[in-house]
């Protein structure tokens, strides 16, 4: 069928939600060989005098557009995800098409486009977060790659893998997971595993990259692809190494933030080619275009580096949940511990949980601030059979100290009255770089050199927590002649040696042990459950169990200062009953994942405005509002007075709750007037975001 005479549907990238559905336009004849689905296009906007990327969704005819348009003509307003169809005068014509390839496949426009709506959000932001920005001379090159060579066919390259072994599990369970389309939950194995390499050089990984890499090998071996999701950099060069061993380097595709974007764009335009890969990424990967995509993998769900940062604030497991029932694919979660929300899952039968063959976990020994003798390992805050452990096993090995915070000192307070050291300038905390330094402000980076306190006036601070830098000096002198090495946020150490050392780290940022630990110390356990969260049980039993997977066999793992459930659950290596009982006080409590929530925020009006169109739906209850002032780094003074509600509902009222409150955010910013004399309406201040795991 020609092109010639057919209507393109598109979806404007732009972040107002008034204009958050698909907008009719003419194709020009000299444009018309070029019109098709997924490519970027420019196109007018009606209502100002300039032009607008986006994305041709679809090709439609002119008859079908006005069927539409007569069926529109009876509704009130515009619906989400419909189309502009209300419009029957004569189509302004697509300006240009920006490129030939179609950078926008169905399905990730489709996952999208349900994704902006389960979460009252825009479907072009979810777009931008799934199709890179375009490198032009990338492309050209992809393209003249492809007019000269084809690609191959897609069964050519599964002939030559082998088939995993998984031999720590059930082969009868992990073995059909693709083939079957299962749903699991699997008990990563807490162990290293040394990867072979030319004169014994090769990588050491956690087994549980071993195990995802078998899982995608199988999937390639029947021809279908898979995405396999970590959370951060670290975790994707374990999985690469893994990978290396198995797979080609032409059948795996990394997906990764810390790339160039031309690196980023070639990747992505490899996945447009139509043959299985194994797609390896953080939380945008499971945005990747896929070719027949078989298989989605998870690893450590309950990392918050999974929680989106930009609207609509989509975390990835929900992304994969809802990606894997429209491909109607095997979907894995794993984890050395679990998260509350797979729990759930668990618990309603919709996951099956697998555990390995065998029962085998690193000695974790709770041990209590008992009276030490020796004074510097007090400072270090180390507890007397802690110290003793780490003294003996530093002798053959890297011993790991695990710690709460980077940095030196990275809280202050007065010394006369303890309130918190705060900056004179935007109200940040104040902090030490080092000992000799002056303190200074952790948000702005001022310089508090005449800092008073505003409570007592006094001018003396002391120190509140004792971040990375301050525990190595401590340590280097209650261990002396040790080596110790700092791996956090400011210094990037991924592996090291079995040379003995001290390692200092903060949770998530452990470098990866040659051949494991010869002992690990958890420290600032109180310090850690101390920080106001609904998930700071689970999420301190994720940082010690990753921790201490990392140990050497036969190595001991000393908890320190922790006691009771949790204590328990990390010596028994049973995560599972822990997150059944927080389960089970939050069903009690109707706190997430137990039920659903949502959080307006805007002025009282809006917020009252938005709270009141959701009265008629039953079973939801609203908390608040109550006067909101988000504090961090970049908010602006003088703005209008905020205050946020909280609505909780059960899952089966999440679409209405969703559109309902989408509907109030279109009125609202439809409704807002630039003012006279100004160049630009003021920005909407009315928000909401669903499903927060930090809103509790």
């Amino acid at each position: 069928m020609t092109r010639t005479g057919l209507i393109a549907r598109v979806l404007i990238d732009s972040p107002l939600p008034q204009l958050d559905h698909l907008f009719d336009y003419a194709i020009p004849d000299e444009l018309a060989h070029l019109a098709q689905p997924g490519v970027r296009v420019r196109v007018p906007l009606r209502s100002a005098n300039r032009v607008a990327d986006g994305y041709l969704i679809e090709l439609i005819d002119p008859q079908q557009a006005a069927a539409e348009t007569a069926e529109a003509a009876t509704l009130d307003g515009i619906g989400s995800s419909g189309a502009d169809t209300g419009y029957s005068g004569k189509l302004s014509p697509v300006d240009s098409i920006v490129s030939a390839v179609p950078v926008l496949t169905e399905p990730i426009w489709q996952l999208a486009r349900r994704l902006a709506d389960r979460a009252a959000g825009n479907a072009s932001d979810i777009v931008r977060l799934a199709v890179p920005p375009r490198a032009v001379r990338v492309e050209k090159a992809w393209l003249a790659a492809r007019a000269v060579s084809p690609e191959a066919p897609a069964a050519e390259a599964a002939t030559t893998l082998a088939e995993p072994g998984f031999a720590e599990y059930p082969p009868e369970t992990l073995g059909t997971i693709v083939a079957d389309r299962l749903r699991v939950c699997i008990a990563a194995v807490p162990s290293l595993i040394r990867l072979a390499g030319p004169d014994d050089g090769g990588s050491t990984v956690g087994t549980w990259a071993i195990t995802m890499a078998e899982l995608a090998v199988s999937a390639l071996r029947q021809g279908k692809s898979s995405i396999l999701v970590v959370p951060d950099f670290r975790d994707q060069d374990q999985l690469q190494a893994a990978l290396a061993t198995l797979a080609p380097a032409d059948d795996v595709v990394r997906v990764d933030a810390r790339q160039s974007n031309p690196d980023r764009y070639r990747g992505f335009l490899t996945l447009l080619e139509g043959r299985p890969r194994i797609i390896l990424g953080n939380r945008s990967a499971v945005y990747a275009p896929a070719h027949d995509l078989g298989l989605i993998v998870l690893w450590d769900d309950g990392d918050p580096l999974y929680g989106e940062q930009l609207s609509p604030y989509v975390h990835a497991r929900d992304a994969a949940l809802i990606r894997r029932e429209a491909a109607d694919c095997a979907l894995v979660l794993i984890g050395h511990s679990r998260s509350v929300e797979t729990e759930r899952l668990v618990g309603i039968g919709w996951l099956r949980a697998v555990r390995p063959t065998r029962d085998s976990h690193p000695r974790v020994i709770p041990t209590t601030f008992q009276s030490e003798p020796d004074a510097q390992a007090r400072a270090a805050r180390i507890p007397s059979a802690a110290w003793l452990a780490a003294k003996e096993a530093v002798k053959s090995g890297p011993v790991l100290v695990q710690v709460a915070s980077p940095g030196y000192a990275p809280m202050l307070a007065c010394r006369s009255c303890g309130q918190s050291a705060r900056c004179t300038q935007c109200q940040g905390p104040l902090a030490l770089a080092n000992a000799n330094a002056t303190p200074a402000c952790r948000w702005c980076g001022h310089l508090a050199a005449g800092w008073h306190c505003s409570h007592c006036e006094a001018t003396n601070l002391r120190v509140v927590t004792v971040g990375t830098g301050r525990t190595a000096e401590e340590l280097g002198r209650a261990f002396p002649g040790s080596r110790v090495i700092v791996a956090d946020g400011e210094h990037t150490v991924q592996t090291i040696g079995p040379e003995p050392a001290l390692v200092i780290a903060t949770r998530g940022a452990e470098p990866i042990p040659r051949n494991g630990y010869s002992a690990i110390l958890l420290l600032d356990g109180e310090r850690m459950l101390a920080r106001e969260s609904l998930r700071v049980g689970e999420d301190c039993l994720r940082w010690w169990a990753n921790a201490a997977a990392l140990a050497a066999p036969g190595a001991s793992v000393m908890l320190a200062g922790v006691g009771g459930a949790l204590a328990h659950a990390l010596n028994t290596w049973q995560p599972g009953p822990y997150a059944a009982a927080e389960l089970a006080d939050r069903r009690q409590l109707r706190f997430p994942p137990a039920v659903r929530v949502a959080s307006v925020t805007g002025t009282s009006a809006e917020v009252e405005t938005a709270i009141e169109s959701l009265a008629e739906l039953p079973g939801l209850d609203v908390l608040g509002p109550v006067s909101h002032d988000p504090e961090g780094p970049g908010q602006k003074p003088g703005g209008p007075a905020l205050v946020r509600a909280i609505v909780r509902f059960g899952y089966p009222l999440g679409d209405e709750v969703a559109r309902t409150l989408k509907a109030a955010i279109v009125r609202n910013a439809a409704s807002r007037r630039k003012p006279k004399g100004a160049a630009f309406r003021p920005a909407p201040t009315l928000r909401v975001r669903f499903d927060d795991p930090e809103l509790l």
